[in-house]
């Protein structure tokens, strides 16, 4: 069977140990040849990479790894690029959220302002990646995981239409598993799903068994009463006491429509008050990933490097991310997997416009993803989706046409932004924020 050559793009993030560990335990579905680390600060990779070589040492020694800042090293010979790049890392991140707080607006990474700051400065590094793979290995697939995932999908689609780029989020598989849980299931890969939106903002309209057992009315008496909260054990990425908060709130977003099943990020959108008035201004969710999981992290690593042993480790496998390697194997074994991608609607959604980047299922071979027709969606979300949609275009044209006045009209349309005024002081304090990372605006 042919072995694989990966780069992980974004080699110096806190989220690249566990997804190496991964891909280390499902060698027999995705045997790999090399493994090698990109990122463009050497210093705080390096310190990844170390521990990264003593555990590829201890499971797999036959693996090659290389970590580089060189594109050419890091994008020569390789089959799949696994992108998860944070520019401007978590100090800038810090300011996405506080920008906004200060205004009484949503401080978060992915939604309303501060997503709209993260996207501005994602596209052009994301569009660097693509171009690397393009000239040192242009047989090889993206498998982008970058956030913001809607924003960075649209820029793709405009300025890269043609590039094997595949967009995908692991917040929906994060869902399903809690989903399994509920209904006492082994794996969310025991169901199967229809479901429409844009990243971080869709819903689930059926869910079945593999006998075509309709799922949803269990589902649906568990979210009403509890959202997707359950008896969370203390391990796992998203069960600390902000994603519990977070899984509990499901049942409001729910309660606006009860024949579906939502994605926990509606929240930002349907109840951005209670959020700002839950939120701690000099305290946000930046601090805590700073705090925590980075100290952690970093301090692991530095540990495994110093004693040449991963003896006595707590980095854990980032199971949930183990959809990548079904992801590639589906695009180098054709196994026509259905998963959840980020696509070019083109009638996906018969009643939505066909260039906008939704999230739907897809059949998935080695020529790439083929959407499954979701049909006709209703007015309500319809009406959410066209604006949230604008938001996502807007930026996208802002970042190329280097538009003060479009970017100002990206903020002003986010639902959680209150008005006009506050949109155009949030966006000055950004520019300012991001000088460096964003084009010149005029």
């Amino acid at each position: 069977m042919k072995k694989f050559s990966i780069t992980i793009a974004g080699g110096g993030s806190t989220f690249t140990p566990g997804i190496i560990l991964m891909l280390l335990e499902n060698l027999d579905q995705l045997p790999i040849r090399q493994i090698k680390l990109y990122d463009n600060d050497q210093a705080r990779q390096q310190q990844i990479a170390d521990a990264c070589q003593v555990i590829i040492n201890e499971k797999a020694s036959d693996i090659e790894f290389l970590a580089t800042t060189n594109p050419k090293e890091a994008f020569t010979d390789i089959d799949f690029v696994m992108a998860h790049i944070r520019v401007g890392k978590y100090a800038m991140r810090e300011k996405d959220e506080k920008i906004p707080l200060k205004y009484g607006v949503v401080g978060q990474e992915t939604c309303g302002p501060g997503g709209i700051a993260y996207g501005m400065r994602s596209i052009g590094g994301v569009l660097d990646l693509i171009d690397y793979m393009e000239t040192y290995s242009p047989d090889a697939w993206m498998l982008n995981y970058s956030n913001p995932a809607a924003i960075v999908a649209e820029a793709t689609r405009v300025l890269r239409p043609n590039s094997k780029v595949l967009n995908i989020c692991d917040m929906p598989i994060a869902i399903e598993n809690l989903m399994a849980n509920i209904l006492g299931l082994q794996s969310r890969k025991e169901m199967t799903v229809n479901y429409y939106g844009l990243n971080h903002f869709g819903w689930w309209t059926a869910i079945r068994d593999q006998n075509g057992v309709d799922l949803m009315p269990a589902l649906r008496a568990h979210v009403k009463q509890h959202g997707y909260a359950i008896n969370f054990d203390d391990s796992g990425q998203h069960v600390d006491e902000s994603w519990r908060a977070t899984f509990e709130k499901v049942k409001d977003v729910y309660a606006l429509d009860p024949e579906t099943l939502p994605n926990t990020y509606l929240k930002y959108y349907f109840y951005p008050q209670d959020e700002v008035e839950h939120s701690q201004p000099d305290y946000t969710r930046a601090n805590q990933v700073m705090d925590g999981r980075e100290k952690f992290v970093f301090s692991e690593c530095n540990r495994i490097a110093k004693n040449q042993t991963t003896e006595g480790s707590e980095l854990e496998i980032d199971e949930h991310a183990s959809y990548i390697v079904d992801l590639a194997r589906a695009i180098a074994f054709n196994t026509q997997e259905r998963m959840l991608l980020i696509v070019e609607n083109k009638g996906a959604i018969e009643n939505f416009d066909p260039t906008a980047m939704v999230e739907v299922p897809c059949i998935v071979g080695s020529n790439g993803p083929e959407p499954i027709v979701q049909g006709r969606i209703p007015r309500f979300q319809k009406g959410l989706m066209e604006q949230q949609v604008a938001v996502e275009k807007l930026v996208v044209e802002a970042w190329q046409e280097g538009s003060y006045q479009k970017l100002w009209q990206a903020i002003t349309l986010s639902r959680t932004v209150p008005n006009a005024r506050i949109a155009k002081q949030i966006l000055d304090d950004l520019i300012e924020a991001n000088q460096g990372y964003w084009p010149e605006l005029s």
